[in-house]
């Protein structure tokens, strides 16, 4: 009897190769969880919030304690900022000088309103579902946290003291980050590489630029972005077809050259991503709780929004000696808002001694309004 040493046809070989443990299909549990998590956490945050006893004026009365804050304060739909900073976000202040660390993990569970929780929603599931059935749920999951934690980390390092930050884009771009490397990586099994590479390369573009709208922390996306990116490399390595044509073919199949489970350039950017990692969050993290400010390190720190967004503000001041007038700072234009506007919050007023200096030089102490990013 004849021995057919041909090696299986194509569909035989896409069938196998798909069967074998290093790409068996998952079924995505985790990041639906996540979503189920950070709406519930939401929901929490809105009953905790309470308008209608705690301000004079509330969108959709008809919700009760749910009712949403007044445009004015939040043009999202949601709580108010004290409501927020209450419930764990990211405050430099609180985590550098009261010790508070765990609002790095926490302000990534919170939303700043109805619109910013379906945008980041609809994002993590397009995104995390495909990932957790290609790589399992605790890869993703460690990327997801991992992620989210190194875009609060560098949020902190760069967000002025006076501002909060909340959210799961961090956590998003993580996401993105990680296919991107993961396209990288694994360069040599996939089809219409380049293709795929050009279109992922536009989705991440598209949310980047995002970051131009006022109110974006974007300092946590790149944080969150470039985190993801480092940990593609080292949590989504595959092997190369070769090896996996080599170790699952039959007896009677002996390759001319034997060949190695991965390629030499996925063992550098491994070890180089890991490496990068280690060094980033140690440094990051030892020059937060030491309350460095990198913005006095960074002169492009104040990354802009809209066109004269950070040069024709209107900054509503409340002055120490006179609580109803409104001051405004020679060195502000006092055009009408293109971008936000910093407007009257009561009971949500911070003493500070100056503005930053993407505003101006320095003012007489004053008390300026809050604002979320």
């Amino acid at each position: 009897m004849d021995i057919n040493k041909s090696l299986p046809s194509k569909v035989e070989a896409i069938v196998e190769y798909k069967e074998m443990k290093h790409f068996k299909k998952w079924i995505s549990w985790l990041i639906p969880l996540f979503v189920i998590a950070n709406v519930i956490v939401f929901i929490i945050t809105m009953y905790v919030n309470d308008c209608p006893n705690n301000s004079v004026t509330c969108i959709a009365r008809i919700f009760g304690r749910f009712s949403f804050q007044p445009f004015h304060e939040n043009p999202l739909l949601g709580p108010s900022l004290l409501t927020l900073r209450s419930m764990g976000a990211l405050d430099v202040d609180k985590v550098v000088n009261k010790h508070q660390g765990w609002r790095l993990i926490t302000c990534m569970w919170l939303h700043g309103g109805v619109f910013h929780i379906l945008a980041n929603m609809f994002g993590i599931l397009l995104i995390g579902i495909r990932l957790e059935q290609d790589f399992g749920f605790v890869l993703i999951g460690l990327l997801y946290l991992i992620s989210g934690f190194g875009g609060s980390l560098l949020s902190a390092l760069f967000i002025q003291k006076s501002l909060i930050s909340v959210g799961a884009s961090s956590a998003l771009f993580g996401l993105l980050g990680g296919m991107l490397s993961e396209l990288i990586t694994n360069w040599s099994i996939y089809d219409k590489r380049l293709g795929a590479l050009l279109t992922l390369v536009s989705i991440i573009v598209i949310n980047l630029a995002v970051g131009i709208f006022p109110h974006v922390d974007n300092f946590a996306h790149i944080g969150g972005f470039l985190s993801g990116f480092l940990l593609g490399f080292v949590f989504l390595i595959r092997p190369q077809f070769g090896w996996i044509k080599q170790r699952y073919a039959t007896s009677s199949y002996s390759p001319a050259i034997v060949k190695s489970k991965f390629k030499i350039y996925q063992c550098i950017s491994w070890l180089l991503a890991l490496i990068l990692l280690i060094v980033g969050f140690t440094v990051g993290l030892v020059a937060l709780l030491n309350g460095v400010d990198a913005n006095d390190h960074c002169s492009w720190y104040f990354l802009p929004t809209v066109p004269g967004a950070h040069t024709a503000i209107r900054i509503h001041l409340i002055s120490p000696e006179k609580p109803s007038s409104t001051l405004y700072p020679p060195c502000l234009e006092l055009t009408p808002p293109l971008g936000y506007t910093l407007s009257h919050r009561r009971n949500h007023l911070v003493l500070i001694s100056h503005i930053s200096d993407a505003f101006c030089e320095k003012v007489s102490p004053v008390n300026l309004l809050e604002l979320a990013i």
